[in-house]
């Protein structure tokens, strides 16, 4: 071994030695901080027992929440307060107590607390409240500044008088107990309804709320300072870039120099969610803009212009199924959207593929869909297609369709067969008052649905000779009406439907246009599609 060798050899040695040394100083500082991290917290102990006797399980649950005594009750033996403290606390709770009991409007409360021997040595504190009749709304004055700009009345908001209108919502009524928490809510709710209506920058000039005490009567007063009345200016959006900006401009059902309206800008944000160009979508209000052109912010984030979903389901109605569904959002860079979507299965084989333009300044959209469709259901085959043109229209509160159809059905049966062609001008008209369109769970939805037209059909029975033939025209006529009520978290659906083909012949109107029940969604017990009139011992439709 050489010098150098040996003495490299040192070298490392001593390094090594070094190191390990500095984790031996490491690692006991570092077993102190688990240890400290991993150490049981210190249990609390009861210091003395506290009771409130109170009339009302509310009042009782405010004291014991917000009084010290009730906070203090249980401490770490290290953070116990002493005797002194104690007595100190006791003698602050009638004080405490009954400023806690005027926010629910008892301001002629008599409270006392008592000391006394509780159980395993601990000293018992009892308070007692006597709250006394409860303060009450006796007048309620709402005022303005300056006089507010008087608005147009519509369908959905039918006043014009803006002030008169937050005077009729004020939530703390005449004849109600006050209450801290509800003066509170109704100066927001009011508040935040002016905002709303044309007055972004809206606040409180002033509000009191005057107790008599021995009267047990308040007498509430608010003013409010209501800034200048917004008018909508331009509208600027952020995000677009796949598509159309024409398309978010005309969703917007209000012009430059509209009055603000927060309804006004929440249905545009609907509209924009429901075009199914957007994954997100937010409109907002610019207050910091002039008020007589205030920018409209639209904010957009994009969906793909294409999109494929791969599905496997089952159905009770028709048992197993592979699907796919394909949307192009841009076909061939035009503004339309393509929905294509194909179904496979074992009783139902389906394709269709549906065109929807782009709305337009009025929010009508053109839209072309054929479907092709094979139904095996009730002991028999369906083959049918339909091809219709139109135009729809879709707003928050009411949707609007009609179009052309062209209508083919071929059921095949072993006691019956039938094929059937049709012509068809329809008219679709949807009214809605629901509290969330995807969700509902209060509010009703009402349909009404009309047909005309011309229909020719053959029909052959396995029992006789020869071929039935018909010709002529045909009303359809359906409505449906969905009614539904919330019970704190469930809620109830009441659905009833009607509905009727006005036709000389059966046979020369296509299966797909008559009616069927039975199965899932309809009348439960009977299989789907098997309850109708029947026909040479074959269910019909009718």
């Amino acid at each position: 071994m050489t010098i150098g060798t040996a003495l490299l050899r040192a070298l490392w040695i001593g390094f090594l030695a070094a190191l390990l040394g500095g984790c031996s100083t490491l690692f006991p500082f570092l077993a102190d901080k688990d240890e400290d991290a991993a150490a049981p917290r210190e249990p609390e102990v009861a210091l003395y027992e506290f009771e409130v006797d109170a009339p009302f399980e509310r009042l009782r649950d405010l004291l014991n929440e917000y009084m010290d005594l009730a906070r203090f009750q249980k401490a770490p033996k290290s953070d116990a307060i002493s005797g002194p403290e104690i007595d100190r606390l006791a003698i602050a709770a009638p004080t405490q107590a009954r400023a806690l009991l005027e926010t629910e409007g008892y301001f002629d409360a008599e409270v006392k607390i008592e000391q006394s021997p509780g159980s395993a040595g601990l000293p018992r504190l009892k308070l007692t409240v006597v709250p006394g009749p409860r303060v009450r709304v006796q007048s309620v004055a709402i005022d303005s500044t300056v006089p507010l700009a008087p608005r147009t009345p519509t369908r959905d908001e039918p006043w014009a008088d803006r002030l008169d209108k937050l005077r009729q919502d004020w939530r703390l009524k005449p004849g109600q107990p006050f209450r801290q928490d509800d003066w509170s809510g109704a100066k927001n709710a009011a508040l935040g309804e002016l905002r709303a209506d044309g007055y972004p920058s809206a606040i409180w000039q002033a509000t009191h709320a005057r107790i008599d005490a021995s009267e047990r009567t308040a007498a509430l007063a608010a003013t409010f300072a209501p800034g200048p009345l917004f008018h909508l200016g331009p509208v600027r959006i952020e995000g677009i870039h796949r598509y159309d900006e024409a398309a978010v401009r005309n969703l917007a059902t209000f012009g430059a120099g509209s009055v603000y309206s927060d309804k006004l800008l929440l249905d545009y944000q609907e509209r924009l969610a429901k075009l199914g160009l957007f994954e997100g979508a937010s409109v907002e209000l610019d207050a910091a803009g002039p008020p007589e052109a205030a920018p409209v912010i639209v904010k957009v984030k994009e969906l793909s212009q294409h999109q494929a979903t791969f599905g496997i389901g089952f159905s009770a109605n028709t048992g197993g199924r592979v699907s796919v569904e394909h949307y192009d959002r841009k076909v061939f860079g035009r503004p339309w959207v393509a929905h294509t979507s194909f179904s496979y299965g074992s009783e139902l084989k389906s394709i269709g593929t549906e065109f929807t333009a782009y709305p337009d300044a009025d929010l009508w959209r053109n839209l072309a869909a054929a479907n092709l469709e094979q139904l095996k259901a009730a002991d028999e085959t369906r083959d049918s297609w339909t091809a219709r043109v139109g135009r729809s229209k879709d707003t928050n509160r009411f949707e609007r369709l009609y179009y052309l159809e062209a209508t083919h059905a071929e059921v095949t049966s072993a006691p019956l067969d039938s094929s059937a062609d049709a012509v068809s001008a329809n008219y679709h008209w949807l009214k809605r008052d629901l509290d969330n369109i995807l969700a509902p769970t209060a509010g009703y939805a009402w349909s009404l649905q009309g047909g005309l037209g011309v229909g020719r059909g053959v029909e052959s029975r396995s029992d006789e000779a020869g071929e039935e033939r018909s010709r002529g025209p045909f009303v359809r006529a359906y409505s449906r009406y969905s009614w539904y009520r919330p019970f704190g978290r469930w809620f109830a659906n009441a659905r009833v439907e009607a509905g009727e083909v006005f036709v000389k012949s059966r046979i020369s109107v296509p299966d797909t246009i008559l009616f069927r029940a039975g199965g899932d969604g309809s009348v439960r017990g009977y299989g789907y599609r098997t309850l109708g009139p029947t026909r040479n011992g074959a269910v019909v439709g009718g």
